[in-house]
């Protein structure tokens, strides 16, 4: 009997195709230690608070070695990286920027965060 609520049979479905292995990773290359001294700084990713994303913006600023740092101005620094990007950067990276400049000059590492208040005082709002 044929009624509109009979169970209709589906064509049966292919199997599910088997995934193919993925390739494996090449392992990571291990992150520098950061330097304790200016002394001891070879590479960006070697200075305190600077990480693969803020040492690749510098190379893209024309700073390859940390030395370099010890003779630029941190806020020149931000406003060319601004420019370069096209957009205002977090006020953030000029506190960044100000640790690694200070680190490069002689001072003791410090957190990122405690060259906030400082740049409030010296450069307003950026």
């Amino acid at each position: 009997m044929d009624t509109p609520y009979a169970r209709r049979t589906l064509p049966s479905a292919p199997p599910p195709r088997a995934r193919p292995e993925p390739a494996p990773r090449a392992p990571k290359a291990p992150r520098p230690l950061k330097a304790r001294s200016a002394d001891e700084c070879e590479v960006l990713e070697q200075l305190p608070n600077i990480g693969p994303s803020i040492a690749s913006d510098l190379r893209q600023l024309g700073i390859h070695h940390p030395r370099e740092l010890a003779e630029r101005d941190a806020l020149a620094l931000y406003r060319a990286l601004c420019e370069a990007s096209g957009k205002r950067q977090d006020p953030c990276v000029l506190d960044t920027f100000m640790s690694a400049v200070d680190f490069m000059r002689g001072a003791e590492p410090r957190p990122w965060w405690t060259y906030t208040a400082e740049r409030k005082a010296v450069y307003g709002t950026v």
